[in-house]
């Protein structure tokens, strides 16, 4: 966590709603979490992306019986970003309700009625592809989340770039495309980003998804910092 320049990335947050860390995996820890797929014991329910018309491909979502390297990222991760949502929502003009501990965060969802974990392994093959989407959940909102690429990009699979697009008022949608490196994180907004206008701050809404998969196979690990309802 200590190799990424955190105040760079806040910088490029700001300019684009996405930003790589520096690497937080190595490859064996990679594969080893990779490897976690084929243990359906570990995962609360499969999700075929085509046959909700959302794309295509599967993703499992973990049980709150986190693996320890998964829980340990997202705690490591949550206080490095609490900084930056707290400075987002004070420039919107928005409660931020984030204290500084994700285990109550995480109690405040579950008393809500969003008590289902949000933690994510995803698996891609050739020609899948994920929709633009949000990952909101229900009321309780962090506005920041993180995927970490766990495949090679251009080794073990060609494609699969990570999209954002954002939705610009009375103008055309501007869309990044982005390579996630092995073990890399990519932080990235979960709805909009501030973005300046004439009047201030305004909230520039952002999609994100994943562009096809050309060849190969494409595993993600993605961190979500608030619970589905």
């Amino acid at each position: 966590m200590d190799r990424t320049n955190w105040p760079a990335l806040a910088e490029e947050l700001d300019l684009y709603g996405s930003a790589e860390t520096a690497r937080l995996l190595t490859p064996a820890e990679c594969r080893d979490l990779s490897a976690l797929y084929e243990k359906p014991e570990l995962f609360r329910t499969t999700v075929d992306m085509a046959r909700h018309r959302f794309g295509s491909g599967e993703y499992r979502y973990f049980t709150h019986d986190l693996p320890t390297p998964v829980a340990a990222l997202r705690a490591a991760l949550y206080p490095r970003l609490l900084p930056i949502a707290r400075d987002w929502a004070a420039r919107l003009g928005r409660p931020a309700p984030w204290p500084d501990d994700l285990d109550e965060w995480l109690a405040r969802c579950h008393e809500s009625g969003q008590d289902r974990s949000a933690q994510i392994l995803l698996r891609y093959g050739e020609g899948d592809w994920n929709a633009l989407h949000r990952d909101v959940f229900g009321e309780l909102v962090f506005p920041l989340q993180v995927v970490i690429g766990l495949d090679e990009y251009g080794t073990d699979y060609t494609g699969g770039e990570f999209l954002m697009v954002e939705q610009r008022p009375r103008a055309q949608s501007r869309g990044t495309a982005t390579p996630l490196r092995q073990g890399h994180g990519l932080v990235f907004t979960t709805r909009d980003r501030p973005v300046r206008s004439k009047r201030g701050w305004s909230a520039g809404a952002m999609r994100h998804g994943v562009s096809t998969v050309r060849s190969g196979r494409r595993h993600a690990l993605g961190l979500v910092f608030h619970d589905a309802a």
